[in-house]
């Protein structure tokens, strides 16, 4: 029997059902859930109503996809919210307050131009998997979640600053708030992109985590013309550490760009953080030595603020991939179905570079200008994910670098995990 952990797919009929989109796919100790629409399971269509009911029927698909797992939702680490209109972020949170009663998990909440099926709100979940996926061989089910917040990052009554299991710190997604006043900070995008930064610094230094055991970044931006500018504060945070610049390490990167932000915010960062120490009950001799591991492969296009993928344990994660030829560095010529493929064929490459497979995705994110080229992306995707395993997130954005009709990234398993280098 192999010691490996194995991509774990699971559906249940309590849920939408989706053939290009497993519910869940478990890897190590996570399940990562696709991002759930207000679809009423048993018709197969919205349920009739506003964003509460929308609200309500996302929560609800969610927790009956834990349960057909023997999970519950107190096991979520990470909520994403996606929703069409800033004035519903309100009655989401009233829905929201209603289940997470004591415990909240880490959060992203952005306002988006589209979603499938036009519904006004998808909520997606990462959830905790304490006994692994090594098949027939159970692993520390009694890991525990540890759940921090300080004084020196904004506080938040429905999220929890940062929420760690096993191998992960799911950092909140942070605003530009001066953790003082309680406000976005006055001033220029290069101003909220460095307070954004300043907080999850701040979050990091709080659990005695260095900043760049950061492995990837998700910059939400209202207006991608000030991409420049925020990619000029960014270099002054990344690398962070003597031994970062040495090898000139950046983190795996997503760049969104989104219809608007909590609180009016011009940007928003989420960090997904490398935790090497684990979260007990785990033996000390077994949680300490693992090492990031970060690759780029001139089969696929690269990028100065990015490293393709950042594997730390049993996760590779990586980078968003535009339509984007590698030998060029230029955008592809052809419509939605020729740049889709071409995304899949990066995320290829770079699975493949790492020597991995297709087969080990677990979730992929798909950002799309069009919703309804959605049909023609799926033509397409399904040739690369026949089995329709990996989790799936689709969100309609109004542009993409390079003026792409789409963006694509990935999360990967990495069975072999990251042991410390040992030389002879």
């Amino acid at each position: 029997m192999s010691n490996d952990n194995a991509v774990l797919a699971r559906n249940t009929k309590n849920a939408p059902q989706n053939p290009l989109a497993s519910q869940t796919v478990a890897f190590s100790h996570y399940n990562n859930f696709s991002a759930q629409l207000p679809i009423d399971p048993v018709s197969g269509k919205l349920v009739a109503g506003g964003i509460k009911e929308q609200a309500e029927q996302c929560f609800e698909n969610i927790k009956a996809i834990a349960e057909s797992i023997d999970h519950a939702v107190s096991d979520i680490v990470r909520i994403t919210i996606f929703v069409k209109q800033s004035k519903d972020i309100e009655a989401v949170d009233e829905v929201y307050a209603s289940i997470f009663t004591s415990y909240q998990p880490s959060r992203t909440v952005v306002v988006v131009d589209d979603l499938p099926m036009d519904a006004l709100v998808q909520i997606e979940a990462l959830v905790s998997n304490g006994e692994g996926t090594i098949p027939n061989a159970p692993q520390a089910g009694d890991l525990i979640k540890l759940t921090n917040n300080t004084s020196n990052a904004p506080t938040s009554s429905v999220s929890t600053q940062t929420v760690s299991f096993s191998h992960y710190n799911n950092v909140s997604a942070q605003l530009p708030i001066d953790p003082k006043t309680g406000r976005v900070v006055a001033g220029c995008i290069k101003k909220q992109t460095g307070q954004c930064l300043k907080n999850i610094k701040a979050i990091l230094e709080s659990i005695d985590v260095p900043f760049d055991d950061i492995v990837k970044i998700t910059i939400f931006l209202k207006d991608l013309s000030k991409m420049d500018a925020v990619n000029k504060i960014y270099t002054t945070f990344f690398p962070d550490s003597a031994i970062a610049r040495t090898v000139a390490y950046v983190p795996a990167r997503t760049v969104v760009a989104v219809k608007d932000l909590p609180m009016g915010a011009a940007v928003q960062i989420e960090a997904v953080v490398s935790h090497g120490d684990g979260t007990p009950p785990q033996a000390i001799e077994d949680r300490h030595g693992l090492i990031i591991e970060a690759n780029n492969t001139e089969q696929a296009p690269k990028c100065p603020f990015s490293t393709q993928t950042v594997a730390f344990s049993h996760y590779n994660n990586i980078s968003a991939q535009l339509p984007i030829d590698p030998k060029t560095n230029e955008r592809i010529i052809g419509g939605i179905k020729e740049q889709t493929g071409q995304c899949l064929e990066n995320i290829k490459a770079i699975i493949e570079s790492v020597d991995h497979v297709l087969e080990d995705v677990v979730k992929v994110n798909i950002y799309v200008k069009n919703i309804g080229d959605m049909d023609a992306v799926d033509e397409v995707y399904a040739r690369f994910f026949p089995d329709g395993v990996p989790a799936r997130r689709v969100v309609g954005v109004s542009e993409l670098p390079k003026d792409a009709l789409i963006q694509i990234d990935a999360i990967v398993g990495n069975a072999e995990g990251t042991p410390p280098i040992v030389t002879q």
